[in-house]
Order: structure tokens, then sequence, then C-alpha cells
């Protein structure tokens, strides 16, 4: 069942949604050669903390991070861990946060150091598909419009669309109806209404769309180790209009003129 928000509790989206922004920013003055992906967890699980929230993945099925640390060819759900950043490296870091019983989901893909070119334009690449499907979601279109936007803009540039994972609705729940695919067909899925709230995350692999599961049973990788990018904003569809309820800004305030 997808559950419409009142006003009242896109509200409290909005302010769940400032506290993740504002964590992915803090983690962000952290993300460099040397630093390991289980410092940038404890980075998020202190400021989350002191700011108030708590955060969701941490214990979420037997998960044991406050964030997603997807390195490389990790396309979601990677642990936090020892391993040491390096230079060339991309990490994408995925985290959820809930304030006052309302969910922020977001991820952002970082470079770290001097990543190789066509990489980097991965990254360009999967970001601005993520503004693709978000101009896609319009009231009174479907889901299928944002999944058919994503995949076309993206397979245009010779990219694999992972298919397992997807976007999905969100609120009192990190995880709630409808599912939002990378891929699919226009005119499809579930009409978009007002008081809807999405989250829109394209997963986008430099080679085969293809993916395996660790045996841990959360780490999902690309099969033939390539990198993956992906980018993640949580939305609202308010009187009609689209509104981005998280922001990259803080990451930008940041990475200054080393945002992608």
């Amino acid at each position: 069942m997808i559950y419409l928000k009142t006003p009242e509790e896109i509200e409290k989206m909005r302010v769940a949604c400032a506290l993740t922004s504002r964590t992915l920013g803090e983690i962000a003055r952290w993300v460099t050669e040397g630093v390991t992906t289980r410092k940038l967890d404890m980075v998020a699980r202190e400021f989350i903390s002191d700011n108030g929230g708590h955060p969701t993945c941490l214990g979420y099925e037997g998960f044991p991070g406050a964030i997603c640390c997807e390195v490389n060819e990790i396309v979601v759900h990677g642990f936090p861990s020892g391993y040491t950043l390096r230079d060339g490296d991309i990490i994408g870091i995925d985290l959820v946060v809930d304030y006052d019983g309302f969910c922020g989901d977001m991820c952002y893909t970082f470079p770290v150091g001097n990543v190789a070119p066509e990489v980097m334009q991965l990254c360009i690449d999967t970001k601005e598909s993520l503004n693709v499907g978000i101009e896609a979601c319009r009231e009174g279109k479907r889901i299928g419009d944002i999944a058919n936007a994503v995949q076309t803009f993206c397979e245009r540039r010779g990219y694999g669309v992972v298919r397992e994972m997807c976007g999905h609705g969100i609120g009192r729940h990190m995880h709630e109806s409808p599912e939002v695919p990378n891929y699919g067909r226009r005119g499809t899925g579930p009409v978009i209404r007002n008081g809807m709230c999405l989250c829109i995350e394209p997963m986008i692999n430099l080679g085969s769309r293809n993916i395996v599961i660790d045996r841990d049973g959360w780490t999902c990788r690309t099969r033939d180790r390539k990198p993956s990018a992906h980018y993640e904003h949580t939305l609202a569809i308010v009187d009609g209009r689209t509104e981005i309820l998280t922001s990259f800004e803080p990451v930008y305030e940041v990475l200054q003129d080393r945002f992608i």
C-alpha cells in the first residue's frame, strides 16, 4: 500500500532530510586517501547522534553499519570495514537518518584522489541520470516514466543499469511502497500523486548490468568487477510540484571545485 503523507508529515520529512544532508556533508570532510570506511561510519554515527537523530541502517536486519560503503565495484550495501581509501578509488556513501519518526535517504559517490577519466565520467553521468529521473517525476505521470528516463539516458551512453536494486517510497519507514526501478516502460506503474515521498537512486555500472551478492548476504558487486556509481535524493510531491527534500549542497561546500 502506498501511504500519502499529510503536509504536517512532509514537514517532518524535510527536517529529517536536512539532517541527512548535513550528515553527508560531515562525512565528506573525511573522504580522503588513508581513511578507513569504518572511520567514515563512526563519523556518521557520532554526527547523527549529536544532532538528535538515529542511523536507520544500523542493525536493520543485522546490517552492521550506519552507512553503506560502496567502494569501486560495490554497487550497494557494502559494510564499513578496515579498508583504507586509496588514490583512484570512488566511494558511494548511502545513508538513512531517522529524526522524530521520519526518514531521509540519500547517496553520493565521491572520487578519491586522481580517478580514471572513464570512471569520473561514469560518476558525472550517473548523477545527471538522477536529475533526469527527478525531471520525469511529476504529478499525474507514472513510476515507469521515471524508470524509463533513467534507463534511456544511461544505456544510450553505454552503461549497465542495475535491475535487481531500486528506489522506493519512504516516510516513517526506510522502505515503503512503491518500488522505483531504474529501468522500465513509460506509462506503466503507479500514478504519481500528491503526498508521495519517493527515493530515486540510479545504480549504474561502467560495464555489464549484472551483479553478484557476497557470502555476507549484503554486499552487492558488479559481476565483471568494473566500477559502479550511485546517487540518490528523497523527493516529495507537494501541491503538484516535485520537491527535492535532501540536498548535495553540504557536500559541495566541502568539496568546492572537486565536486562532480
